[in-house]
């Protein structure tokens, strides 16, 4: 290599791997600092645009867990007014059984009745029944929810909101009876007493419909908070900086900073 006066190639060459040292050397404590590996696009483009479809997959899915939880929440709140609806219907008709004592006279059996009156308000009271201002019984038999199971929206299940009391046909046979209207126990009594049995079975399957789509809820609330784990593991191989790899590399740019500069 020839002598030269006004070109310095080893200063240059120097100043140049310097230069190098001290911009992994910034990117380094970038990382390091902010916690991810990528800390701008130019790190890894691909990976950034995979990762963010990742971060965004993990937020809606994130809200659907929310969803479902409150489509869970729902049921749970109709379960227990179809709980106490099952209550009203028993005593009515230990009430019906009781009004039949030949030893009852008309005024026991019209104390009977005045307590019949009040369950029986309270029965149909219960058809009102809401869950944050969503009506947990519908007007029709085919009345339904539809729940999102899944972040995109693929999957999705109909909750039911069957019709308590009403006019509807299929109705419980309590109502459409016509005896809560009328407000009287004599209506049930002897073999009437099969019309409040029709209707308590009627309730047992209501209530069985609403266990079951509880617990497809509670599966579903399972495989979305595993779906979400994936989801956060993946994202953190792409985006998350592995501290002991970086670490070492830093103290490797640290001395050839210092080497340089010297």
């Amino acid at each position: 290599m020839g002598i030269t006066i006004n070109t310095n190639t080893s200063a240059s060459l120097s100043a140049l791997n310097l230069n190098r040292s001290q911009t992994l050397l910034q990117k380094s404590l970038a990382r390091l600092s902010s916690g991810s590996r990528i800390s701008e696009a130019s790190d890894d483009a691909g990976g950034l645009a995979v990762s963010m479809k990742l971060s965004a997959a993990i937020k809606r899915t994130d809200a659907q867990y929310s969803n479902v939880s409150n489509a869970l929440s729902y049921l749970q709140t109709q379960d227990g007014v179809l709980k106490s609806a099952a209550s009203v219907l028993e005593r009515i008709s230990e009430l019906a059984t009781l009004y039949g004592d030949v030893t009852k006279s008309t005024a026991d059996k019209a104390n009977y009745d005045v307590e019949f009156r009040n369950l029986a308000q309270q029965l149909s009271q219960f058809q009102e029944s809401s869950f944050n201002g969503v009506s947990l019984f519908g007007s029709s038999s085919s009345s339904t929810l539809s729940v999102s199971l899944t972040d995109d929206g693929s999957q999705s299940m109909s909750i039911s909101k069957s019709i308590l009391l009403g006019s509807d046909s299929n109705t419980m046979s309590v109502a459409t009876e016509g005896t809560l209207a009328t407000g009287t126990l004599s209506g049930f009594a002897g073999t009437q007493l099969s019309v409040l049995t029709s209707a308590i079975q009627e309730l047992a399957t209501l209530r069985a419909t609403n266990g079951a789509e509880a617990s497809r809820l509670q599966y579903s609330l399972d495989s979305l908070a595993t779906n979400r784990t994936n989801l956060e593991a993946a994202n953190s191989r792409i985006f998350d900086v592995d501290v002991a790899s970086e670490t070492t590399r830093l103290a490797r740019n640290n001395i050839l900073v210092q080497s340089g500069a010297a």
